[in-house]
């Protein structure tokens, strides 16, 4: 599926033509044609004449050698104050943390793994980013640079009520007497950066259910599945809970389904569910008063396991059976080859390696009549700040928020409970090393990320790439009398790519000769299947395979953009044409 913004930003064109003898008159040598549309000469802009002799060289250069390694560098002019927290404020910050006795931190290396957890621990340790009017004194005038404060996210888990908490360390570099810390709650629509915590004692969870899955329903599953679910990753069957937990009424509750478990090198669970699940209330911290409180079996409800055996002892009953994991559900190619499928593919080239600059340090980035900075996070992965396009900032700051995916079925509770908020999962965390020739062509460049979590700093490798493409298209064109006037569609891009669980986010900032940025996100990976019930799940879905089925969903993106086109002031309108009838 392909998620796509284009945010029509005001800037005039400046382009340079390739140049064709027209159809119509292929005698003797045409005039350069002059549209009227390229701007006098500037600082860090060429004239007309020197735009049109750079083309004439270009066009007419023999150059055929490919150096992708010729990254050009350039230094920023300011400071990169959207970067994260450098290692060594990490672990002054983290240091802090634990010196303030009134949190009662536990140091991650030594967070309980029994059961339940009672301790109190860091979560995160991010930049909070600073306020737009610091930042803007600094960028624009000899102002310092802004203040950097850190954001820290503390799970305290030593009490019967678990709960999230943000807090705001700083100022920073950490110095005694003047760094403080106190609830970061002014950037929350809600007021306050408070979550409460209902499923904290994750291992406790585990535990009991896969004790009741391999005790009290074994024979259940194996009558059923031919097999159960012991929590052993050799074995056949795992557990997979519902995304968020369920409220009814005071009692916190959750679905929990049977899949199978993968054979091969594809890891390919998503799409082996069995239609097996029970319901478990999970109220409270104490795991001996938490307890099973249904079932259900091939879109059948049952209110106990007496019934289910019942169910399954009875003349009629219909066993529809499993998923069985196989080629066909691995996402390598398996198919029969296309015709001329052995020759090999376009590819794309730069013949005179990267024409833009980077500085590495700072994640500076000049192209054409654009420049920008990069950030990343561990929840909200790569940022773009401070665009200015030629030398006029038309963004403050461009990124993701949010994706949600909402699942939903009449007949599936375990997929009508479900809801992702994947910037939980991380879009920085789970950005991983892209391929090159596959994520990014192979004359891309590449910068590496990080982030912050247990209380360690976790560098992915050429998890973003940079690079150039031509999009197959025409950016303008015109016949005339006389001449054709063509011009490639040359186009910029930044691209990251986040793994979260079954799905893959490909996040494609793309930058355009014509002043637009274009926004894309594309989702590759698997699906999150529901089994196919017999005769239940027509209008859920549809049938994939044996007894699978695409349960119906929704996916929602959200992202920040923070315009600065013509300056501050500006304002967005939505106009409309509304048709109105008159007698």
């Amino acid at each position: 599926m392909l998620f796509s913004f284009l945010l029509l930003l005001l800037a005039a064109v400046n382009l340079a033509h390739t140049r064709r003898t027209s159809p119509l008159q292929r005698r003797g040598s045409l005039p350069l044609v002059n549209h009227g549309m390229f701007p006098s000469k500037q600082k860090g802009h060429y004239s007309t004449n020197e735009r049109r002799a750079a083309v004439e060289r270009r066009q007419s250069s023999d150059s055929t050698g490919c150096n992708p390694d010729s990254q050009l560098s350039v230094k920023a002019p300011k400071s990169n104050i959207f970067a994260g927290l450098t290692t060594d404020e990490n672990v002054a910050v983290t240091k802090f943390l634990h010196d303030e006795k009134t949190l009662n931190l536990t140091a991650a290396s030594n967070a309980t793994r029994q059961v339940p957890f009672w301790d109190n621990k860091i979560i995160a340790l991010e930049l909070l980013q600073p306020n737009k009017s610091d930042a803007l004194s600094y960028l624009d005038s000899d102002s310092q640079a802004p203040v950097r404060h850190a954001r820290a996210l503390i799970r305290f888990g030593a009490t019967l009520e678990p709960y999230l908490q943000e807090y705001l360390v700083g100022p920073l570099p950490v110095a005694a007497g003047k760094t403080t810390v106190a609830p970061l709650d002014y950037i929350f629509n809600k007021g306050r950066g408070y979550q409460r915590l209902y499923n904290v004692d994750v291992e406790a969870l585990t535990a009991f259910s896969y004790g009741y899955a391999s005790t009290n329903i074994s024979d259940i599953s194996q009558q059923l599945l031919n097999g159960t679910a012991t929590g052993d990753p050799s074995g056949a069957y795992a557990l997979a809970g519902t995304t968020p937990l369920i409220f009814e009424g005071d009692r916190v509750l959750q679905w929990n389904q049977f899949f199978g478990l993968h054979t091969g090198a594809c890891e390919d669970e998503d799409i082996l569910p069995t239609g097996l699940m029970f319901k478990t209330d999970i109220t409270g911290r104490d795991p001996s008063k938490w307890s099973v409180v249904a079932l259900q079996y091939n879109g059948i409800f049952y209110e106990s396991e007496a019934d289910l055996r019942k169910a399954i002892n009875s003349s009629g009953f219909i066993k529809p059976g499993t998923n069985v994991d196989g080629a066909w559900a691995c996402t390598d190619y398996n198919n029969v080859s296309f015709p001329h499928d052995e020759l090999n593919p376009p590819v794309s080239v730069a013949p005179d390696g990267p024409r833009f600059t980077v500085d590495v340090e700072e994640k500076y980035v000049e192209w054409m009549d654009f420049t920008f900075y990069l950030s990343s996070s561990k929840y909200l992965g790569t940022q773009l700040h401070n665009i200015k396009y030629k030398g006029e900032r038309i963004v403050y700051e461009l990124g993701i928020q949010e994706a949600m995916a909402h699942y939903a079925s009449a007949s599936d509770p375990f997929q009508a409970s479900n809801a992702y908020l994947d910037s939980e999962y991380g879009f920085g965390q789970t950005g991983w090393e892209l391929v090159s020739g596959f994520d990014c062509p192979v004359y891309a460049t590449y910068l590496n990320t990080s982030y912050y979590t247990g209380e360690t700093t976790h560098v992915h490798p050429s998890s973003i790439c940079m690079f150039e493409y031509d999009t197959g298209y025409p950016i303008q064109r015109h016949t005339g009398a006389s001449y054709v006037s063509v011009t490639k569609n040359i186009v910029f891009t930044v691209r990251s790519i986040s793994t979260v669980g079954n799905y893959d986010y490909i996040f494609d900032y793309e930058f355009y000769l014509d002043g637009s940025i274009h926004v894309t996100v594309r989702a590759s990976g698997y699906i999150e299947s529901s089994f196919w019930a017999t005769g239940t799940q027509s209008n859920d879905g549809f049938h994939i395979h044996d007894n699978l089925a695409g349960s119906m969903h929704d996916h929602v993106l959200n992202y920040k953009i923070d315009l600065d086109v013509a300056g501050t002031a500006n304002s967005v309108v939505k106009t409309e044409l509304v048709p109105i009838t008159k007698v």
